[in-house]
């Protein structure tokens, strides 16, 4: 069964031209011109679509809101097209939670190519994930073939790069990672992105988890050294 691609993309012939190369390269692209339409038709927990392709400059909302907004409930791949070429543009969206970034205008085929390598990285629904841990800690619920991790039973609600933050601590409790080493495990297809968003992440990942128990706190910080998962 092929891959279904949801594309979002208000210029018709761009959308056009988008459709007929990812469906001539096997896949099953599903266009839709709003980003609420977007955000809609992602709202499901089973629905059918592998990656998003998201404009930026949609005429409802923004693609980085969209983005920012999908990132509540999903970690769904997401590929940003967009006029603006600025630097500062392509750090906030690949901050927001983005997997690539795509500057028109571009080559039809150059966004499939870059569709294929992002799924590469993120692997085809349903393919068996080697685990990496030995011993999750029993208050926590790794599920990694459907992104998402539970918390003394409750479901987290996590962006994109807290999931991965928190994933790599738990599948090594009580081991130390210092913030470079986080770095490069987490934001490695984020370049420019600087050593203080880690500390960014555990906070927001602190409160996320006081959110549902309020007397456990395993993250674990090192003065001048990094974090850890207490496994106790």
């Amino acid at each position: 069964m092929s891959q279904k691609i949801l594309l979002v993309e208000d210029e018709v012939a761009i959308a056009d031209n988008l459709a007929y190369a990812l469906a001539t390269d096997g896949f099953t692209p599903h266009h839709v011109p709003l980003g609420q339409a977007a955000l809609d038709a992602l709202q499901a927990p089973d629905h059918p679509y592998s990656l998003v392709v998201l404009d930026v400059g949609l005429p409802d909302l923004n693609g980085f809101e969209v983005c920012r907004r999908l990132r509540q409930h999903s970690n769904i791949p997401v590929i940003f097209l967009t006029a603006r070429s600025d630097e500062i543009d392509r750090i906030v969206g690949l901050e927001i939670g983005a997997d690539d970034y795509v500057t028109k205008p571009f080559s039809p085929r150059e966004l499939v190519a870059r569709v294929r390598a992002v799924l590469r990285r993120h692997m085809a629904p349903g393919a068996t994930i080697k685990p990496e841990c030995q011993d999750v800690p029993e208050r926590f619920d790794l599920r990694e073939e459907e992104g998402r991790i539970l918390y003394y039973g409750r479901l987290l609600n996590l962006t994109r790069y807290e999931y991965l933050l928190l994933k790599t601590l738990i599948q090594r409790p009580n081991q130390l990672f210092s913030r470079a080493q986080l770095m490069d495990k987490v934001w490695a297809d984020a370049a420019n992105t600087m050593d203080r968003t880690v500390d960014t992440h555990i906070k927001s990942l602190r409160a996320k988890l006081k959110a549902i128990n309020d007397k456990d706190d395993p993250i674990q910080t090192h003065r001048g050294m990094g974090y850890s998962i207490d496994v106790t």
